[in-house]
């Protein structure tokens, strides 16, 4: 006879988990690079110090230029953490704000100035307050529309150029952000069905 112990099930090993990328590594990771890329322009400064000095040039007057802007988008993110409450946001920018969110959008990619990477930090805060993707998609798009510009597009193309272009450019950044909203929808109704089937 064979005894109980015999039809226990053997305990199950544990599988080595894949260790994830903490923040400390992705930020040290970030300034790995910034090092190689200052030890490049080391080295091009030695060789050859007539471009080492045009460089230098070169990227002050564009530190210059982007001051106004970044100091903009600091008052911004200020204004947003401190002044704006997360429903109050959500109610424009949520995921059920609907075509009111999508024009919101679009008026405010058109307006931004400055360069879009200047931008990235305030949409980031404004993403984890919970504004939709889409709406976010919308207005990258949409800075596709010079206000500025629309005068010299004008004498160069023509009136009913310009119209149907930026007619064109505004529709595209809409759907644009539609898409990215079904998508988005998507992956989280998997991810609650995954954690539901997981419970």
């Amino acid at each position: 006879m064979r005894k109980k112990e015999d039809f226990i099930k053997p305990k199950e090993v544990n599988k080595p988990e894949k260790k994830k990328k903490t923040k400390e590594e992705t930020s040290k990771s970030g300034w790995y690079f910034l090092g190689i890329c200052l030890l490049i322009y080391l080295i091009a400064a030695v060789i050859k110090p007539e471009s080492a000095r045009d460089i230098i040039d070169f990227f002050l007057s564009i530190i210059i230029k982007i001051i106004p802007i970044f100091a903009l988008i600091f008052v911004l993110l200020a204004a947003i953490n401190y002044f704006v409450r997360p429903k109050k946001l959500l109610k424009y920018f949520g995921r059920e704000a609907g075509a009111k969110g999508y024009l919101l959008s679009l008026i405010a990619g058109i307006i931004s100035t400055g360069p879009i990477f200047m931008w990235y930090p305030l949409m980031n805060d404004m993403q984890k307050h919970g504004v939709s993707n889409g709406f976010l998609a919308t207005f990258l798009y949409g800075r596709a529309v010079k206000p500025a510009l629309l005068p010299m597009m004008i004498f160069y193309f023509g009136l009913v150029y310009t119209v149907v272009l930026t007619v064109v450019i505004g529709l595209t950044a809409i759907i644009q952000g539609i898409a990215v909203n079904i998508i988005d929808n998507q992956v989280l109704r998997k991810q609650i069905r995954s954690q539901e089937v997981e419970k």
